[in-house]
């Protein structure tokens, strides 16, 4: 048999397996114990609202944590001074060795190490009072991000041609002029794409904040769904706000990727 032809009955076949498992699974939902009144009787409801806007919030505010400490942790890694690239370097392969869910339950627990956390000029505070759900998700997923967007930062630092470093040490900049006005803008073009993935994922991130009681859309979802067992159906209305959410941003990732793209060739 001709290669060509063969390859063009593994593409049929490979499709008509794919079509009976999609009708498979449409029939499963068609025919199955799902009440689907009830996805769109909870898809608005105020708590489930709320919990979308809850998710978008710690979504924005643990990526700009991760960010902020990412590019330090960046900058750490490329020091040329020992101890912050082995600090640097340590932080990451804790923070990307150790499961996320782990390290939510540890700030969420936190109390349970330091009972009480004295601040200097202020007074001493309990840590069960201060490590609420929002805080603890915040750090949780925040820090744990600072360790990827790190690695994505020290590549783009990298692809900076070397030749821009020793320009503007020969015009007189300090390293840390020469990163904020020319490595800094020519890098960022670099880790845009990335980081569009990054909060991609970060938004379906949040729904672990869930199991620390962190009211975001998931837990809203399952709080009603202990009161009145629609499980599968409080179930697809968290999953489609998740979807609708991804579904947005996928666009104006695109664009920036292909904006960014463009004046890097240019």
């Amino acid at each position: 048999m001709p290669r060509g032809r063969g390859i063009a009955w593994t593409q049929i076949a490979s499709g008509v397996v794919l079509l009976a498992l999609c009708v498979w699974i449409i029939h499963a939902f068609a025919v199955g114990q799902i009440e689907w009144r009830y996805v769109g009787q909870f898809l608005f409801v105020p708590s489930i609202l709320r919990g979308v806007g809850a998710t978008l919030l710690m979504a924005v505010c643990a990526m700009a944590l991760g960010m902020v400490a990412g590019i330090v942790l960046a900058l750490g890694r490329l020091s040329t001074a020992w101890l912050p690239r082995i600090v640097s370097g340590l932080y990451v392969w804790l923070f990307r060795g150790v499961p996320v869910i782990l390290q939510l339950l540890i700030w969420f627990n936190l109390a349970l190490i330091f009972p009480h956390v004295t601040l200097p000029g202020i007074g001493s505070y309990r840590t069960v009072d201060l490590m609420t759900p929002f805080l603890s998700a915040l750090f949780g997923l925040g820090l744990n991000q600072a360790a990827y967007i790190a690695e994505i930062f020290r590549a783009g630092f990298q692809s900076v041609d070397r030749g821009q470093y020793e320009a503007a040490s020969a015009i007189g900049m300090t390293r840390l002029m020469a990163m904020r006005r020319i490595i800094f803008p020519q890098a960022f073009r670099t880790v845009i794409p990335p980081l569009g993935n990054e909060f991609i994922n970060m938004i379906k991130l949040t729904s672990l904040a869930s199991l620390i009681q962190y009211p975001e859309v998931l837990h809203n979802a399952e709080t009603i769904y202990y009161a009145n067992t629609r499980v599968i159906e409080l179930l697809i209305v968290a999953g489609f706000w998740y979807l609708a959410a991804v579904t947005a941003l996928s666009p104006l990732q695109h664009l920036l990727e292909r904006r960014f793209s463009r004046g890097k060739s240019s």
